[in-house]
């Protein structure tokens, strides 16, 4: 296998290292030293310096790509990405909830997933910022929904700003499932695209028994423009079996919140 090489063969290495990252989402050491022809060592220390340059993170094994969120795809083109992984984190979250409980669903693809499988569950109070989940439950004929007011947010589907915040915080629910676009296990935090979009799930965290986050694993790949809150006000993490990869060498007090779908 070859060597580091000169620094022109090393910045090449590196892109094409990067480019195999943004592509899986996640790649082993012994994957990337396989796909560029180079050894485990040259290997990880082009991960370092990807690192120290904030393109990548690290994890036990391997590394993943981190990009920064400023604006989310349109909801249908989310509709149509990790579709088979949303549906399972949908079922898992719906396995939490209980009847007699209010939950409150946040504006999202995998919420909408979710709200499928509570629609036609007995018992159950929902309140939502979401106008394509409202009409799921709608058309599944609910008993009990409440919808928030507030600025229509067209790419999430969802009920938004100051307005939303406000009538959000009139409520008190036991459940709380919440969508991110991104979870940075680093720092601790998750993160959303839009600052609108943030101070509406700022407050549906106030006034939830249990906050749930629901995100596939590419969720945890990326950073977004606008921190929502740390990790230490989540509860729970629902998320697909691949994102096992992602958690590297985190706290156990945080691993024990990931159930994997």
């Amino acid at each position: 296998m070859a060597d580091r090489g000169t620094p022109v063969l090393a910045s090449s290495r590196q892109a094409r290292l990067l480019g195999r990252l943004k592509a899986r989402a996640y790649a082993n050491t012994q994957d990337l030293s396989a796909y560029l022809g180079v050894s485990d060592a040259t290997v990880r220390r082009d991960l370092v310096d990807l690192e120290a340059r904030g393109l990548i993170r690290r994890t036990h094994g391997g590394a993943m790509p981190l990009g920064q969120i400023t604006s989310d795809l349109p909801n249908n083109e989310r509709m149509g990405r990790n579709t088979a992984e949303k549906t399972r984190i949908g079922k898992a979250a719906a396995d939490l909830v209980v009847a007699g409980d209010a939950v409150f669903l946040d504006a999202g693809t995998t919420t909408l997933q979710l709200a499928g499988h509570l629609a036609y569950r007995d018992g159950l109070t929902f309140v939502t910022n979401g106008t394509d989940i409202a009409a799921c439950l709608l058309s599944a004929g609910v008993e009990r929904l409440f919808v928030t007011g507030g600025e229509y947010h067209d790419v999430s589907h969802g009920l938004t700003g100051a307005l939303a915040a406000e009538a959000i915080r009139r409520f008190n629910v036991d459940k709380l499932f919440l969508s991110v676009s991104a979870v940075d296990l680093r720092r601790g935090q998750i993160a959303i695209s839009h600052p609108a979009l943030a101070e509406a799930q700022r407050a549906m965290i106030e006034i939830a028994h249990e906050v749930i986050v629901v995100a596939d694993h590419s969720k945890f790949t990326r950073n977004a423009l606008t921190v929502i809150a740390p990790l230490e006000a989540v509860d729970r993490i629902v998320t697909d079996a691949a994102c096992r990869d992602c958690l590297g060498d985190i706290p156990d007090t945080l691993r024990r919140k990931f159930i994997f779908a």
